[in-house]
């Protein structure tokens, strides 16, 4: 039995709802599907309600933001209690950061003479009261024929290395273990070959990491391989997830759900853990 252990909903950045990602996991032939929206657990209720119907098993997740020493690095939580206080507030935290980052964003566009709005970018939301990101702003440089794809607009824009790329002050990869952790989940860093720090790794594993995605879309071979060492020598449990947002514009950012998978031991290994730390 098969799982994918990352993706997001129109909670966050995806094109999909979370019941019509649901849906697609149970076309792909998953056993079981993680909601791991950024910054926030919106989507998850939605998610489990469809998983009853459809015979999907769905964990609960949540994709936090974080920085270190300047670089971004995403934290992935599994089997958080999604009414969990600390954790709603932390969130709720994050998303204005999040909000302040497209404003930055924005603003370095107009200033690279690219007439684009905040207004704009909201109107890409799927739904009232839902997460923008970089996607939704891609989306509107599209639009204008800035760019031809969401690859360009990361590569050029809104990647690491674009023209308009910021990253404020977040939380700690640290801090995100230690809230994950309160809320009875286990924590995972989400795709570390995006990252080339490493180093960071053992770092984590002394706070209390509990999981490396070793497999994700954006991984070469040889990256894979490096993680899978990783999660053997630090005894971490290996992941894997498509990071599926959904396709824009004609281009799919990450991969089609169900690309990246690992067997179901593994979500057992997650479920045990979490046990444990309850």
């Amino acid at each position: 039995m098969r799982v994918d252990l990352h993706c997001h909903t129109t909670a966050s950045d995806g094109l999909l709802t979370p019941a019509q990602v649901v849906r697609l996991a149970k076309e792909a032939g998953l056993a079981a599907v993680a909601i791991t929206d950024h910054d926030t657990v919106a989507g998850v209720e939605e998610a489990k309600q469809a998983g009853s119907e459809l015979g999907v098993e769905v964990v609960p997740g949540v994709e936090i933001s974080t920085l270190w020493n300047g670089r971004e690095i995403h934290m992935l939580g599994y089997f958080i209690d999604t009414q969990h206080p600390d954790l709603l507030n932390k969130l709720k935290a994050q998303r204005e950061v999040r909000k302040l980052r497209n404003r930055m964003m924005i603003e370095k566009l107009n200033e690279l003479g690219i007439d684009i709005t905040m207004e704009e970018v909201e109107a890409k939301k799927r739904g009232p009261n839902l997460n923008v990101g970089r996607p939704h702003i891609a989306e509107v440089l599209i639009d204008k024929g800035v760019v031809q794809s969401m690859d360009e607009a990361f590569d050029r824009f809104l990647g690491r290395d674009g023209l308009a790329y910021v990253t404020p002050e977040r939380i700690s990869p640290q801090d995100a273990i230690e809230l994950v952790h309160a809320s009875g989940g286990v924590a995972v860093i989400a795709h570390p070959g995006l990252y080339e720090r490493d180093e960071l790794i053992p770092e984590l594993v002394r706070k209390g990491l509990n999981g490396i995605e070793v497999n994700h879309p954006d991984h070469p071979e040889q990256a894979k391989e490096r993680y899978r060492l990783l999660a053997e020598q630090y005894q971490l449990i290996a992941t894997a997830g498509s990071d599926f947002h959904g396709e824009r514009n004609g281009s799919m950012y990450h991969a089609p759900l169900g690309t990246c998978t690992v067997d179901y031991t593994s979500l057992t290994a997650l479920k045990s853990a979490a046990r444990v730390l309850g």
